[in-house]
């Protein structure tokens, strides 16, 4: 994965994000129902501009692999997608409406992780070394490169 640019900012939004159908039923064991989920997820996200990078479909839950625009908040996206899902398949299989008779489809939680190609050790090493040297001694070489002296010097 790459980053991208944005408006005003360079970087990469990508989360795994599980998405847990009310009860945690085991809806997706049915083959039509779980291809036709495989489908409207994939037009729901074409359609909003989000990037799948992996789905996978089990019987009772959703994995996500997704990369979304910085202007999109997470709670959006996933708003977006529970309630697209649950209409187009509500429509495609009324069958569904005689399990899930309150009219949600999934379950009120989510789960996710923001998803990057470095690990949390690699940003905090690299935020501690970013400048090669100690935080105090390149004070100090800046106010003597200035020709400032310092409180200390004295």
């Amino acid at each position: 994965m790459e980053l991208r640019s944005f408006s005003h900012g360079y970087g990469q939004i990508t989360y795994h994000i599980v998405l847990v159908p009310k009860y945690r039923y085991k809806i997706f064991y049915d083959k039509r129902v779980k291809k036709d989920c495989e489908l409207v997820l994939s037009k729901i996200c074409m359609e909003q501009g989000y990037k799948i990078h992996a789905m996978e479909i089990v019987d009772d839950h959703v994995h996500l692999f997704l990369e979304f625009r910085l202007s999109y908040s997470l709670s959006r996206v996933v708003q977006f997608l529970k309630g697209g899902i649950s209409y187009r398949m509500f429509k495609l299989h009324p069958e569904l409406k005689k399990r899930y008779w309150g009219g949600s489809l999934w379950s009120s939680g989510k789960f996710f992780r923001s998803v990057g190609n470095v690990t949390a050790d690699t940003i905090q090493h690299y935020i501690k070394e970013s400048q090669g040297k100690p935080k105090a001694e390149s004070k100090v070489c800046r106010s003597r490169e200035s020709g400032q002296r310092r409180l200390d010097d004295f």
